[in-house]
């Protein structure tokens, strides 16, 4: 697996994978995340995934030369509380239905842990979808993270959740 810097070129890789990602969670019932309708069919979803693309914060997993998965890294979303300290906030991951089971999420979220302490960052926080029966909660626990603070944006109930590094200068 290689990850790499992300691009504009990457814009319709990672809306394929987002629509694939909701096409298998629909299949599952599971339509709470993201709905049920592909995000490459929205005008809002392609224009986050282009500032995505521009912000210098997204990474491409590649498997075989095949894009497999994306993470978006910066500040932290308007929708939860700052932190008190320096931080990186992934702000988006989506790993794409074909490659799970691969370690693609994981090798991302550990690129990200490696980004924040390239600059000295200790903080590493992510949100996600709290409903349903808490799956991806728990998927952020198995990746050594821990739950911080609920929040509700709209009826989408989320979950901030955090981990540490240890103490680097930057």
């Amino acid at each position: 697996m290689i990850i790499r810097d992300g691009h504009l070129g990457d814009v319709p890789a990672v809306l394929a994978m987002f629509d694939g990602a909701v096409a298998w969670l629909t299949s599952l019932g599971r339509t709470g995340q993201w709905g049920s309708e592909p995000f490459s069919a929205d005008a809002a979803r392609v224009e986050r995934i282009a500032s995505w693309a521009t912000s210098g914060g997204m990474r491409v997993a590649e498997l075989g030369g095949r894009p497999a998965g994306c993470p978006v890294v910066g500040p932290a979303m308007p929708y939860v509380t700052p932190a008190s300290e320096p931080e990186l906030y992934v702000q988006g991951l989506v790993v794409d239905p074909r490659f799970h089971g691969r370690g693609v999420g994981a090798a991302l979220l550990e690129r990200a842990r490696a980004e924040a302490a390239g600059l000295g960052i200790a903080l590493v926080r992510v949100d996600c979808y709290a409903g349903d029966d808490g799956r991806l909660v728990a998927y952020y626990e198995s990746q050594g993270f821990t739950r911080t603070e609920s929040f509700m944006v709209g009826d989408w109930p989320g979950q901030i959740l955090e981990t540490r590094l240890p103490a680097t200068t930057g």
